[in-house]
């Protein structure tokens, strides 16, 4: 059977309106040539929480792998945690066995310890005093590997760091410590100068999904850190961030973690007692993991590396995609008017928007002779020669 009459494999894909999950989504939906069919059905279709749902789903559509990238918020109830997070990657798991398919499980780095140069094997005791979150993805993870041995699973566990990029439609993780410093929340430097994190790149994860899918016998039954291969210093990504965007905040003075505490425990007061006069207000639910702005987490890439799949694109960096990850969220904060007080002398939306109001002519110049390129992330055929 020829490539153009092959049929293709239907993928199941859990979290698609997430970041990782959307850049999972463009991909396969960019490379029709890849010859796998990708469903990602929302919440309401159907729901970790259910198993009744997640049967009648799967005893109409049988897929031929399952990715899984759902995850409750970090600052999720014990339940909510427990019943995505744990329960829902379960379920998923016992649909792989039952029709023998691989099922891809997205990991976080929540559940190993701080240090460097972490492998795969070094992960957090499970004990009752984890936060919600770390422990439920690790409880995953144990599980995961139990069913493999006891069940035959076919499973791989792709563990995540910082994860950055495009396209996140909620302000977590990353993109909270960036929305923080656009906002001129963050007066002073939370983190140490030598505190340095190991960052996923989104948009590098699908083309190693596709690989793995290819290649079960080497990759079933495995975890792989997936991270860029050098650590960054987070005071150097706030301090980039800053200088890029021209601003005075946060300054170049490091707050001790003793007095960071304080602040924490401060807020953490405030927010209860607004609650008590009406006044819903939430703590940033990265502020849970506080301790990590003071203590190095970075982890190894060498099982990847050293895998069929190896290290792509290890020059794309955080610091590569800055420019067009601040473009992106600035542009997208500020028409959900989120943010105001940055400086806007780069090129974003606002200030074409005035120049199309009072300067036409010279904005249409200035398009005309490429000094701006509005649409300079825009191709209709980017690997066809129309010569």
């Amino acid at each position: 059977m020829n490539k153009a009459t092959k049929p293709k494999k239907t993928g199941l894909l859990i979290g698609g309106s997430g970041l990782i999950g959307g850049a999972i989504t463009y991909y396969f939906k960019t490379h029709p040539d890849e010859e796998i069919e990708l469903l990602a059905p929302n919440s309401k279709k159907l729901s970790l929480r259910v198993a009744n749902d997640i049967k009648q789903y799967f005893k109409k559509i049988k897929p031929d792998f399952i990715i899984n990238t759902a995850i409750a918020a970090i600052d999720s109830d014990p339940i909510l945690s427990f019943e995505i997070n744990y329960l829902g990657a379960l379920n998923l798991a016992k649909a792989a066995i039952e029709l023998g398919i691989p099922y891809i499980h997205f990991s976080s780095s929540a559940t190993m310890p701080s240090g460097t140069d972490l492998s795969e094997e070094d992960t957090l005791p499970l004990t009752p005093g984890l936060a919600n979150y770390p422990k439920s993805k690790l409880m995953a993870e144990l599980t995961l590997r139990q069913l493999k041995e006891a069940e035959g699973l076919d499973y791989t566990i792709i563990r995540l760091a910082v994860v950055y990029g495009k396209h996140d439609h909620k302000i977590q993780g990353f993109h909270r410590l960036f929305f923080s410093i656009v906002d001129q929340a963050l007066p002073c430097m939370l983190t140490k100068p030598d505190v340095k994190h190991s960052y996923s790149n989104s948009k590098k994860i699908a083309p190693f999904i596709h690989h793995i899918l290819s290649h079960r016998d080497e990759f079933s039954g495995q975890t792989y850190n997936f991270v860029d291969p050098e650590p960054v210093a987070l005071s150097q990504v706030i301090l980039t961030i800053r200088r890029y965007l021209q601003l005075k905040l946060p300054k170049e003075i490091y707050i001790p973690y003793s007095m960071a505490k304080v602040f924490k425990s401060a807020l953490k007061w405030t927010m209860k007692k607004l609650s008590i006069i009406g006044i819903e207000a939430r703590m940033p639910a990265e502020l849970m993991f506080l301790e990590n702005f003071y203590r190095s987490q970075t982890l190894s890439s060498s099982k990847l590396a050293n895998s069929s799949y190896g290290l792509q694109q290890p020059a794309t960096t955080i610091f590569t995609e800055l420019p067009a990850i601040i473009e992106y969220y600035l542009t997208r904060w500020e028409h959900l008017n989120l943010i105001s007080s940055y400086n806007d002398s780069f090129y974003h939306p606002k200030t074409l928007a005035e120049e199309f109001i009072n300067n036409p002519q010279e904005l249409i110049e200035l398009v005309h002779t490429k000094k701006i390129d509005p649409m300079y992330d825009f191709c209709l055929f980017p690997n066809k020669d129309l010569s």
